[in-house]
């Protein structure tokens, strides 16, 4: 795993290019600190630079940015090829080899094959640059389900790009303008969606994708955005192509393609070890990798003493029963808490999945011990493991049969009472028995589901934490991403797959992937996703949907998978998910800090978000009359970040 980082048309002399490739190569030394290295064409402003974190071929012959043998092609590369040795076999048994590394190996095919010939035989995750010295032609590409991160954009007529925003904002005189659409992506969902980040201009390359840019593109376009992968067209053929065996026959598929990526992603010239909290997917990885290896295989949990967030005993137990070489690591407040001044700089764009924090730390934990660790991330979005879906799921077959204009008219009438006074009411007449917190909230946000359209409405306003942005974020430019328009759905009969193919596209690249991307790398270490082998992705959408969710219960198929290697008892419970408790924290610990961030003349003189918005909700959630923890996590995530990346030019 590495980072990597470039220029084309930097108008400067040879010595101030080098000088300005080696700047932004130095700032991502924790994604690669075994060798850095660089390589330019100052006739064309061309510069690539590579941070290298030694998994494959640790001798000298895998270090970057590497030259084909022919001398045409030039690539700087993160991530890894798990079946390289595979694509190397196809080549000619006379290749001129240098080493082992499957950098060299993916060079070697694209030069045999093409590039997209190459990817399309290529089983990884990754993100490269690749200069074509015959075309004359960049080419940028990112992984199919966006494992690896890739930003690219201009800065005056230079083509900037690299895995981070913090190489790019090293740029001499980088402008780094806030997009306030990006700002609104932000504060209802937690990121920032792709194809936008949170500067203007600046872009992330979509998973799946190529851009091509020549050393006379038109400055400020974005390249020609070629797809060479489509999770739609894999949802679109499994549906049209479904899986027609048995659930054995279906059990047994599964076991052999996850074996077969578990074993891939297993091969290292370093310690490799595992994440395990006990749960399905996590254990499942764990489980398979320990039935591969000849001897315990390293697992690492976190825990917490609080026990609703705390799911060391349950990882621990299915250690033992498994025979791994088991390390945890209880966590006090104080040492999570700590790690919050580091968020803005690991993630270097506004990033409020607060599980964020003990996805760090167990990653810091894992580093004592080993360079890789796998994860069992994916499972819910392929195999219906979230509970919106079954309960998206119900509440659109309950409204969708009635007209939607009577919807909006019965939304309007449960709005027309304030939130505190539905609140009221209840608390009056003892209606719920305090079961849900906020519940005026929540019937103003039912109000808004009444009014969905499609069952993608419905998802996007599940997701949305704040309902009113416009009331928000000061002046607001828009909502609207890429990703939540009408032409970019999946159209079938199954509301509850239609929400996971829109997890799939952007709550698994733009949150998931990217907290474990930064969390990992941030200390220096390497993850691998074994589920999102592109190959059980095509077998998931294969699958009918009632193998997925059964009984109202998701991830039914893996679970009988996972019945075979650990008990059923050790593993069955109700999803904790993998989080800390902030609402608490905020009201005790770190309240000087986020009222500090919150301030009404920091507000004002920062000039994004609302003061009276904010204040309202802080001042409620610190009297204990609603729980906002994650509306106000999001926006001290945004000023912690805005107060260690002020921004250089205004955007009002």
């Amino acid at each position: 795993m590495c980072g990597i980082t470039g220029t084309l048309r930097a108008n400067v002399s040879a010595d101030e290019l080098q000088r300005r490739i080696q700047l932004m190569t130095s700032t991502l030394r924790h994604r690669g600190p075994d060798n850095t290295g660089t390589w330019t064409d100052p006739s064309l402003g061309l510069g690539l630079g590579h941070s290298r974190l030694s998994i494959l071929d640790l001798s000298p012959a895998g270090c970057q940015p590497m030259v084909s043998p022919s001398g045409r092609f030039v690539l700087t590369f993160n991530g890894e090829i798990y079946n390289h040795l595979e694509m190397r076999s196809r080549l000619a048994p006379n290749h001129p080899w240098r080493g082992h590394s499957d950098t060299e190996t993916l060079l070697a095919c694209i030069e045999t094959w093409g590039i997209e010939a190459a990817l399309h035989r290529a089983v990884g995750m990754f993100a490269f640059a690749l200069w074509d010295r015959q075309s004359r032609t960049l080419s940028l590409v990112r992984d199919r389900l966006g494992e690896k991160p890739l930003y690219y954009g201009w800065h005056g007529g230079t083509l900037l790009f690299a895995s981070e925003l913090k190489a790019i904002q090293a740029y001499p005189n980088f402008d780094a303008a806030i997009d306030r659409v990006a700002l609104d992506q932000f504060m209802r969902r937690c990121c920032v969606p792709a194809p936008r980040s949170i500067y203007q201009g600046i872009w992330k390359l979509q998973p799946g994708c190529i851009t091509s840019f020549s050393e006379n593109s038109t400055v400020g376009n974005t390249g020609s955005i070629t797809p060479y992968w489509s999770i739609r067209q894999a949802a679109e053929v499994g549906l049209s192509q479904p899986f027609v065996g048995s659930e054995k026959e279906a059990v047994q598929e599964l076991e052999k393609l996850i074996q077969q990526s578990v074993t891939g992603q297993m091969v290292a010239d370093v310690p490799l070890g595992a994440f395990l909290s006990g749960g399905i997917d996590s254990s499942i990885i764990t489980a398979i990798m320990q039935n591969l290896s000849s001897r315990p295989i390293k697992t690492f949990t976190i825990g917490f003493h609080e026990d609703k967030f705390n799911e060391a005993k349950h990882a621990r137990a299915v250690a033992n029963h498994l025979g791994t070489d088991h390390s945890e690591l209880y966590v006090t407040p104080r040492q999570a808490i700590d790690v919050i001044p580091q968020l803005p700089y690991l993630f270097d764009e506004p990033f409020a999945d607060s599980s964020q924090i003990p996805t760090f730390l167990v990653s810091h934990l894992a580093r004592q011990q080993v360079t890789v660790s796998l994860s069992g991330d994916g499972g819910d979005e392929l195999f219906g493991g979230y509970k919106r879906y079954t309960i998206g799921s119900h509440y659109w077959n309950r409204i969708s049969p009635w007209p939607i204009s009577l919807r909006r008219i019965a939304a309007k009438a449960m709005q027309a009472i304030p939130p505190s006074g539905w609140t009221s009411l209840c608390d009056l007449f003892e209606v719920f028995n305090h079961r849900f917190d906020g519940v005026g909230n929540k019937i103003h946000k039912f109000g808004n589901m009444l009014c969905s359209s499609t069952p993608e409405d419905l998802y996007l306003e599940f997701m949305s934490l704040w309902q009113h942005s416009d009331e928000l974020i000061l002046n607001r430019q828009g909502t609207q991403n890429q990703s939540e328009a009408p032409e970019t759905w999946l159209m079938c009969g199954d509301s509850a797959q239609r929400m996971m193919y829109i997890d799939t596209i952007t709550y698994l690249p733009d949150d998931i992937l990217t907290k474990v991307d930064r969390a990992t790398m941030g200390v220096s270490m390497e993850s691998r996703v074994p589920l999102l082998d592109h190959r059980i992705v095509e077998f998931a959408w294969r699958l009918p949907q009632g193998m997925k969710i059964h009984n109202q219960q998701g991830k039914w198929l893996l679970r009988q998978l996972l019945y075979q290697y650990v008990p059923k008892d050790l593993v069955e419970r109700p999803k904790m998910g993998f989080g800390v408790p902030i609402a608490e924290w905020l009201r005790g610990p770190l309240k000087d800090w986020a009222e500090a961030l919150l301030s009404e003349p920091r507000l004002i003189a920062d000039g994004y978000l609302n003061p009276a918005t904010i204040r309202q909700k802080w001042s409620e959630h610190l009297s204990g009359k609603h729980n906002w923890q994650y509306q106000l996590w999001n926006a001290l995530m945004f000023q912690a970040w805005l107060e260690a990346h002020p921004p250089t030019q205004s955007t009002t």
